[in-house]
């Protein structure tokens, strides 16, 4: 029988006010969420908000090394890969369980081969039975080839998986830990489509992860439990509940009273406050971050360099580092920040000179006042702490070039929608790296990631670019992939489809209690290892 939308939240609701009490007495760290995730499962979402829900439920076949950009053994303990980089062959543990008693489900047998395929298909293949469950988007494997590349995902026997692409990709391996592939359960799978449930797979979520999922309260609480068996490093708490607090103000109140351990996203302003508190604990790395103004190259008169050039030029991005980033933050050049090796220090920014963006607009034909949009997100993110107050500074320079900007937002999962559909002439967006390589960035100016619907915001797609982006991916040669990605740089910055604003520094506030947390440099928020002293 389906369960109807209404009975399903109302019974998760239930169980969240049951297992509350449960918790009471035993040792439960909170986190203090920013936001709701869309679902569970990662395949189908772009945010770090819906990443970190689903990352206590999920494994990968490999994983970064906590607190690094390290990748080590995952479900799969080991690998091979062909000298080609284009055969991946991974022998998988023995003896991992799934998680038992969500939603009625019980395992028959432990995680296996059948597993990794049914994940990577559910992608990949259109007649796949759960392709279009959820709305059958899987952006990030579409943006970064896969959709193309792969060949086959193949069951050698019931513990090894052989991965085939058509073409190199050096990447591959930390590709594979990115919560894009995180490895689903194709027996629940089944056992929810034989009871007409298939709808709950992306709501309910089971896995293997260090962490079981136990109740949603959409806007409210998440709740997941300790998962005994788990085959890595265990949780030392009891139970972990995400408390959903999008108010920067309201997460400091409840760290500052004892209702949540940690949090990420501070206001600027207070972590001043925030340093003195003998209760907390505040800490701090460079952002692998990009906080950026993507315009789209397809909405005239934005199809004409000069313009973007000259918009950019329009922008006080020092004025904006220090009212905005408060000093945690340094002006970008690149897309990817300087503390990569790939950085191509060479490049310099484009200047702040309102006379010079008159003229360049002047220069491509355009008569002022120019009407623009100018898009915001509505929500506080590592790359941006106050993207409403950039906006306003923004419009306010653009109006001294003759350019109006028309502020506009939307809820956050409506804006990202709209933003990737290739809506706004113009919107502020941002990326925080998923694995630690340059590809993670440059992939974002792709062709691939340009379709309606991809990653690239600025719909910008220069084939000469494009090719360097493949050609990165088949090298082994460290020093040649960096020559090649020292060369997108500049062939971005000559083009400027986005203004890249700034990479900041990421800052989270931890209460003196907690012990073992690691900050991620993909701020992503994991818990198994942390405990409450």
């Amino acid at each position: 029988m389906t369960v109807n939308r209404p009975t399903l939240r109302s019974a998760l609701a239930l169980a969240a006010l049951l297992a509350c009490g449960a918790a009471a007495s035993a040792k439960t760290l909170v986190y203090c969420a920013e936001g709701s995730p869309e679902n569970f499962t990662p395949a189908l979402n772009t945010t770090g908000t819906s990443f970190d829900a689903a990352k206590p439920v999920y494994d990968h076949l490999t994983q970064f090394a906590r607190g690094t950009t390290q990748v080590e053994p995952g479900l799969a303990e080991s690998w091979t890969v062909s000298p080609d980089s284009k055969v991946f062959t991974f022998k998988l543990r023995h003896g991992v369980k799934f998680h038992s008693g969500v939603n009625g489900f019980t395992p028959t047998r432990d995680f296996n081969a059948d597993d990794v395929v049914w994940s990577f298909e559910r992608q990949w293949k259109p007649d796949h039975p759960y392709a279009k469950v959820s709305g059958g988007k899987y952006d990030y494997f579409a943006d970064m080839g896969l959709k193309d590349d792969l060949v086959s995902i193949e069951k050698l026997d019931p513990y090894t998986v052989r991965l085939t692409l058509k073409k190199p990709n050096v990447t591959m391996l930390a590709n594979l830990a990115m919560d894009f592939a995180a490895i689903h359960s194709a027996e629940y799978a089944d056992f929810l489509a034989k009871g007409n449930r298939k709808e709950q797979f992306d709501q309910i979520p089971v896995g293997t992860g260090p962490f079981q999922f136990v109740a949603y309260q959409k806007d409210a609480v998440i709740r997941y439990k300790a998962n005994p068996a788990y085959w890595g490093e265990k949780a030392k708490v009891d139970a972990l509940v995400f408390a959903i607090t999008t108010d920067p103000t309201a997460r400091y109140s409840k760290l500052k009273a004892g209702e949540c351990h940690v949090s990420a996203y501070p206001r600027p302003a207070d972590l001043p406050e925030m340093q003195k508190d003998p209760a907390l604990k505040v800490i701090s790395m460079p952002g692998l971050n990009i906080g950026y103004w993507a315009f789209n190259v397809q909405k005239p008169p934005l199809d004409k360099k000069e313009v973007r050039q000259a918009l950019t030029m329009a922008i006080d991005k020092a004025a904006i580092l220090k009212d905005v980033y408060m000093g945690a933050g340094t002006a970008a050049v690149n897309f990817i920040p300087p503390t990569m090796a790939a950085f191509n220090g060479a490049v310099k920014d484009h200047p702040y000179d309102p006379a010079k963006a008159k003229a360049l607009l002047a220069k491509a034909g355009v008569k002022t006042p120019l009407d623009i949009d100018l898009w915001y997100m509505p929500v506080q993110r590592p790359y941006n702490p106050n993207a409403k107050r950039m906006a306003e500074m923004m419009q306010a320079d653009l109006a001294k070039v003759g350019v109006n900007a028309k502020l506009v937002t939307y809820e956050w999962g409506e804006y990202r929608k709209r933003l990737q559909q290739g809506e706004p002439m113009t919107a502020l967006f941002g990326w925080n790296g998923d694995n630690g390589d340059p590809d993670n960035f440059f992939f974002l100016h792709g062709c691939d990631a340009a379709r309606p619907g991809g990653n690239n915001i600025s719909k910008w797609c220069d084939k000469a670019y494009d090719a360097k982006l493949t050609q990165a991916r088949t090298l082994t040669d460290a020093k040649a992939r960096t020559k090649l990605y020292q060369e997108m740089q500049v062939m971005e910055h000559d083009a400027q489809p986005d203004d890249k604003i700034a990479h900041s520094v990421v800052f989270e506030v931890l209460r003196k209690e907690v012990v073992g947390y690691k900050q991620s440099p993909f701020n992503t928020h994991q818990f198994n290892g942390v405990e409450l002293k």
